[in-house]
Formats: structure tokens, sequence, C-alpha cells
């Protein structure tokens, strides 16, 4: 079996997870809950960096990150699934990853700012910087959101507006109708996004 070091609340543990429930590779798969903040936890030996998700191999090896993940889920799976071969394809889906990634960076630092520094220590212009960030990403999107067959850039897009939800309490949907209707079609489409959504409950 291959183990998933991950947490719930993880959007790029969450797009890694979609990516294996649509590639049918659940089955081959432990999910182990990790705490990125313990020293005790393994995490730090089996990726240096001590980040998630990272993929522990059979071989005892590991894969990360995440769309190093996806890449060797794709490989599993025969190849061209969610990556697609074609160029043109190929890139543009791996733009729209990007593109989602950093936008769950920046919002994933916003939070950091607040639960790792003291309230005296915290940069509101730190903030707005990564602010900022999510603000063009999602500008961008409502332009131009990912198009045609699914891939990578889909699923990355979904995970990375479905954290501003979780974290944001959805204050981003008021000015961008396009990618909530973006994201509704997304949801219907991909049950594996409902089944992957975290509830702190």
């Amino acid at each position: 079996m291959l183990t998933l070091r991950s947490s719930g609340a993880s959007p790029f543990g969450r797009k890694v997870k979609i990516a294996a429930k649509i590639l049918g590779l659940m089955d081959r798969i432990v999910v182990e809950e990790t705490d990125t903040t313990s020293a005790a936890d393994s995490i730090r030996q089996q990726n240096p960096l001590g980040k998630i998700p990272a993929l522990v191999l059979e071989d005892g090896g590991v894969v990360y990150d995440s769309r190093v993940i996806v890449e060797y889920f794709d490989h599993l799976a025969g190849g061209g699934k969610l990556i697609p071969v074609e160029p043109g394809a190929r890139f543009a889906a791996l733009t729209s990853q990007a593109l989602a990634d950093g936008m769950m960076d920046a919002a994933i630092l916003q939070i950091y700012e607040l639960r790792w520094r003291d309230e005296a220590m915290r940069s509101a212009r730190w903030v707005d910087h990564q602010a900022g960030k999510v603000a063009r990403a999602l500008a961008a999107l409502e332009a131009h959101a990912p198009q045609g067959g699914l891939t990578i850039g889909h699923v990355a897009t979904a995970c990375a507006l479905g954290y501003l939800d979780l974290r944001f309490g959805g204050q981003w949907r008021a000015e961008h109708p396009r990618c909530v209707a973006w994201l509704d079609a997304f949801s219907s489409a991909c049950p594996a996004f409902e089944a992957t959504r975290y509830s702190a409950a």
C-alpha cells in the first residue's frame, strides 16, 4: 500500500486525494493524518521540509510535493489522464495548476501569520501582499476559468476556491459569480470534490 501523509484541511492534500479518486487509485492508498507542527511526527524524516502532502511508497521511498505526487499518480494510471500529453493542453493544465497552487500558498500564508505570530508581531503589509496575490488570481479565473476536459488544472482550481471557502468564509464569492458557477459545475461533475470536503466538526 501507498501511504499518503496529509491532513484533512490541507488544500494540497485534497488535490492529491481528488486526483487519486478520479484515477481509481484510492484502494491502493492509506491516508495518514499528519501534524506538521510536531517534532515527534515522522513527516520531518519522510520529507525534510516537513510539509504535506508526502507519499510514502511501498519500498520506503517518498514522493513530494503535491504536483509531483499527482504526476506519479497519473503515471500509475497509465499517463495522460489528468496531465495531458499533447503540449498545448499539457502546459495549459500545468499553468492552471500553478495559478491555483499559488492561490493556496498565499491563502495559507495569511492564516499562518495569524496562527504563528503574536499579535504585536503581525504584519498587515505582509497579509495584504498575500491577499493581493489571491485577488489577482481570482480576477484571472473570473476572466478565464479552466475549460475543456478534466485536468489537474481543474482539480487544483477547485481546491483553491474550496480553501477560500473554508478559511475565509467564502468572501470571494460575491464579486466572482463566474467562478462560483464554475465551482458549482465542477462539484456536480466531480463527486470526489464533495467527498474530500473538510469539516472541523
